[in-house]
């Protein structure tokens, strides 16, 4: 049994929580969140105590594995707390703004001997999953062009989201899902372009960035977080080879809290007839979070997503940003 402490009690606290709820070798013995509200809410849903203070929490119960659920500017703070206290880690995406700071959070971690892995779900959704399986087995041949978009709202969660030295912004919290995606299938970027908007306060909510990679794969990636009132949450991914091509598009409600009616389908392309895939629509968190805590159990390393993996994959979303800036070509 592992032992995890939920920190952060919001959307994906709750979501982390249901996840943790449905697997047999996890249970949740903490809660940390600043409001009391939230935190004794999602605690009473989990049947443990509630914490305003990490450090208090970290000190007085049984914890194997820390679960940061929180903005994104608060979790360098509670990863080197967790390293601290040689606690393993799994922290949501984005996990940092910069790679100052990811670097010190890698370097505590491996001091500490622990675990850490970033919550890059997109790996776990079903069809992005069976997109890679047809892909690894040479079922599409050689990839001539990829393209991965994701359009929502903005969304309504806080505050702190709208700032962008608070969350990064669409490029940081919603394109990065696509380009952590692509990177996970084809490897290395070896050089992007980006063009896009930025909004009043400084966030680059519309973009659209080139990527090409080491091994010659030209795709590119569209993230919008600024779509008008009503436009559902909606993400596509095309991957195009010289034997067959896959193609999927998902249009959910305002926002992903309305998943589960959306509509949902995956074509295969190239053979006598299109087929319609049939994917089981499990659920990608709960999946993420089966595979992590399996490893932790086991004592064998993650595999799914390595630091080396969050760091090249930064290092894009940061050179996006820059070309978002200059106008230019960037080169990592």
């Amino acid at each position: 049994m592992v032992n995890v402490a939920i920190v952060g009690a919001g959307f994906m606290g709750k979501t982390h929580l249901t996840a943790y709820q449905a697997m047999k070798n996890v249970k949740v013995t903490a809660v940390c969140d600043l409001g009391e509200a939230a935190g004794r809410a999602l605690a009473e849903a989990a049947g443990c105590p509630w914490y305003a203070d990490g450090e208090a929490m970290l000190a007085a119960e049984p914890v194997d594995v820390v679960d940061i659920c929180l903005p994104t500017f608060l979790h360098e703070q509670y990863v080197l707390l967790a390293a601290k206290h040689k606690k393993h880690v799994i922290c949501e995406k984005p996990v940092t703004l910069s790679m100052e700071s990811l670097e010190r959070m890698l370097a505590a971690v491996s001091e500490a001997g622990v675990q850490f892995a970033v919550g890059q779900a997109v790996r776990f959704w079903p069809e992005y999953v069976k997109t890679k399986e047809l892909y690894d087995a040479g079922e599409l041949g050689v990839v001539k062009y990829a393209r991965a978009s994701r359009l929502s709202v903005h969304p309504l969660w806080s505050e702190w989201y709208r700032k962008p030295e608070n969350s990064g912004g669409g490029l940081f919290d919603l394109h990065l899902h696509d380009v952590d995606y692509l990177c996970y299938l084809f490897g290395k970027v070896k050089q992007v372009y980006a063009v896009g908007q930025k909004n009043a306060v400084g966030c680059w909510n519309h973009v659209a960035s080139s990527l090409t990679f080491e091994n010659g794969v030209q795709a590119t990636a569209e993230g919008i977080i600024e779509m008008p009132k009503g436009f559902p949450f909606t993400m596509e991914l095309n991957v195009v080879g010289d034997k067959k091509s896959v193609s999927y598009r998902m249009r959910a409600g305002t926002n992903l809290e309305d998943v589960a009616s959306a509509v949902r389908e995956t074509w295969l392309y190239g053979g006598d007839e299109p087929q319609l895939l049939d994917i089981d629509p499990f659920d990608a968190y709960q999946r993420e979070l089966e595979d992590f805590i399996d490893h932790i159990e086991a004592g064998t390393p993650i595999t799914s997503i390595t630091p080396e993996d969050v760091r090249h994959v930064l290092s894009v979303i940061l050179a996006i940003r820059t070309s978002l800036e200059t106008g230019q070509t960037v080169a990592l």
